[in-house]
């Protein structure tokens, strides 16, 4: 029976499973997204989403509870290099971010084992969705008076520059 008990075991043993969240958790952070399936990319969410808010705290925080943040990331992540880019480049993407640090896209079913195949991603590096939302829009919404001034401005020149044409 699994009374209580709120994450997936994936089919595996803890140290299994904690060693191939720790594995995916540094490919999502080094390559930015990666496919596996639905429920590996739900329970990688569950797993990586509560270091990225200890690394991006850490840039906020005094050094002490930095380095307790950073040796907290190390020990579930187990790659210097991904805990360096962690809270290098990725904490400070994210910074303004209150949480919903990744999106999973469901990609359809793999050929071999019909298994449902998803795609997870770090929000903030992906290109393609910000680039349609802007920072900010600029109000288009101008007066007529406005309009009638512009008009009448450009009128005199054009004229002028048919009285030179005539002389």
């Amino acid at each position: 029976m699994r009374h209580g008990k709120k994450f997936n075991h994936l089919g595996r043993t803890a140290a299994h499973r904690k060693a191939m969240l720790a594995n995916m958790g540094c490919s999502l952070i080094e390559h930015k997204r990666i496919n596996t399936t639905v429920a590996k990319a739900k329970a990688l969410k569950q797993f990586i989403e509560p270091l990225i808010t200890k690394a991006k705290v850490e840039n906020n925080q005094t050094t002490e509870k930095g380095t307790h943040n950073r040796r907290i990331v190390f020990s579930n992540l187990r790659n210097k290099y991904a805990v360096t880019e962690l809270f290098s480049t990725v904490a400070e993407k994210v910074g303004d971010r209150p949480g919903g640090y990744t999106r999973i896209i469901k990609l359809g079913n793999r050929l071999g084992d019909n298994a449902d195949m998803a795609m997870i991603e770090l929000v903030d590096f992906n290109e393609l969705y910000n680039a349609g939302q802007p920072e900010k829009k600029k109000s288009t919404r101008r007066s007529r008076r406005g309009a009638k001034k512009a008009a009448e401005v450009a009128a005199p020149v054009v004229e002028a520059k048919a009285d030179d044409s005539e002389e």
